[in-house]
């Protein structure tokens, strides 16, 4: 066996793992296949956070079935590994519904897929040793990647009432800090121009004795190459006045902040069991805008939660009116078999959901762009991301603040991919800033 085939579904966490993975095999000899049906040794990565996650895999599962099937008319064999939160949360039900799969490995055990694919010789029913622990590995790192993602904790211990996380990922484990900056500094050697440190709850990181924020000012002083260090997602809860500090003080913090919020009524907050109000989330996003007025915000946002009112969907718009974020991720409530909002009172018909989250989007496109209006002047720091589709004399790119911006490069200029570059900007054009190199 020789070639394997990697598709990701899902988290940032999910795209890390998927990239430690590929490492692992590029040391140990193997060679990515281009089309998955050429792969001897191919490996989907799931989700499960929505029931649309899974739908979406189960119908690549018929697709990998047939790739296997032509692969043994053809003399060959192909073999499939599912991993990810779907194993963990359907292990049993897999074995029965999808035999085509040859080994279905949980999260815990995501990094041994190349010990385990040395079992490929036996059948399904051919079991590994299950480690029950996670692991962390050296490097996230895909070569060739100016940006990259550093996981630093896993796991979640809040058990949100409507959230799959905690019974997938297990309890919070966080990564030793050594290790941390260790994988930090190869990436700056690498030319890496930006790192995102993720966690399920990145800020509730503890590792003897040490906090988030105490590892994020280590982290800002081993990077001179790396401009701009993010973290995705933090919890409102965990969000102390120390890292609000940090964030201020350390330049190479990036001043742009996913917050989720989740509703804009702090009885439905007290439903989801999110451990916050309306009112404290609000205090939370003032405090930071006070200690940095350039801070701009994402979101994440659910509608349609179980006993919803309509008052109480206007709220989570007002809420966000107060905000003013540039970025928000915005669904509606679909039920996750296991958790505790699947049995409360009040559920809502799919179409009513439906309408108000049409509703929320409208809302937000038209509020964000008001937002950016207003912001598309001044020069900015701009990375680039790639060569315009339309125009090779134009690049696109991402600013601090996460968005897309499309700019002129100056005459005789010579810009590349990853390269930080200052843009004036001039215009806005629907979700992107349009400009030019100073």
């Amino acid at each position: 066996m020789s070639r394997f085939f990697i598709e990701t579904y899902g988290c940032q966490m999910n795209v890390a793992e998927s990239n430690a993975i590929e490492a692992l095999l590029l040391a140990g000899g193997w060679k990515e296949a281009e089309h998955p049906e050429d792969a001897d040794l191919a490996i989907i990565n799931t989700c499960s956070v929505r029931k649309s996650a899974e739908n979406r895999i189960w119908g690549r599962l018929g697709a990998f079935k047939h790739h296997k099937e032509e692969r043994a008319k053809a003399g060959g064999r192909m073999v499939l590994v599912l991993t990810g939160c779907m194993a963990d949360r359907l292990s049993d039900s897999l074995r029965k519904d999808a035999p085509q799969i040859d080994f279905v490995v949980k999260n815990n055990d995501k990094l041994r897929i190349m010990e385990i694919a040395s079992l490929a010789g036996g059948s399904f029913d051919r079991s590994y040793s299950e480690s029950g622990k996670y692991t962390f590995t050296k490097a996230y790192y895909k070569e060739g990647d100016f940006s990259s993602y550093v996981p630093i904790m896993n796991g979640c211990n809040n058990f949100c009432s409507y959230c799959i996380v905690p019974y997938v990922r297990g309890r919070e484990v966080s990564r030793c800090p050594e290790d941390i900056i260790r994988e930090v500094s190869y990436l700056d050697s690498k030319d890496v121009r930006e790192i995102t440190l993720l966690g399920q709850n990145v800020n509730s990181y503890s590792f003897e004795g040490m906090g988030f924020p105490q590892l994020l000012q280590r982290i800002c002083g081993v990077c001179d190459n790396i401009q701009w260090i993010r973290f995705e997602s933090p919890h409102p809860k965990d969000f102390s006045d120390e890292l609000i500090e940090v964030i201020a003080s350390e330049p190479k913090v990036a001043k742009h902040l996913h917050v989720p919020m989740q509703s804009g009524s702090t009885r439905i907050l007290n439903l989801m069991n999110r451990r916050y109000s309306r009112e404290g989330y609000l205090d939370l996003i003032h405090r930071i805008s006070a200690r940095i007025p350039e801070m701009t915000y994402a979101v994440d946002v659910m509608v349609g939660f179980p006993s919803e009112t309509e008052e109480e969907f206007r709220e989570t718009i007002s809420a966000m009116a107060d905000v003013g974020y540039i970025e928000a991720y915005m669904y509606y409530w679909n039920p996750r078999e296991g958790t505790r909002a699947c049995s409360m009172d009040g559920q809502m018909p799919e179409s009513e959901k439906q309408q108000r989250l049409q509703k929320l989007i409208d809302w937000q496109l038209e509020n964000a762009s008001r937002i950016k209006r207003n912001r598309a002047h001044g020069v900015q720091k701009v990375l680039v991301t790639q060569v315009s589709r339309d125009d090779e004399k134009k690049m696109l790119g991402r600013n601090e603040h996460n968005e897309m911006v499309a700019f002129d490069v100056l005459d005789g200029a010579e810009v590349k991919i990853g390269d930080m570059v200052d843009v004036s900007f001039t215009a806005l054009n629907g979700n992107t800033y349009l400009g030019r190199q100073v």
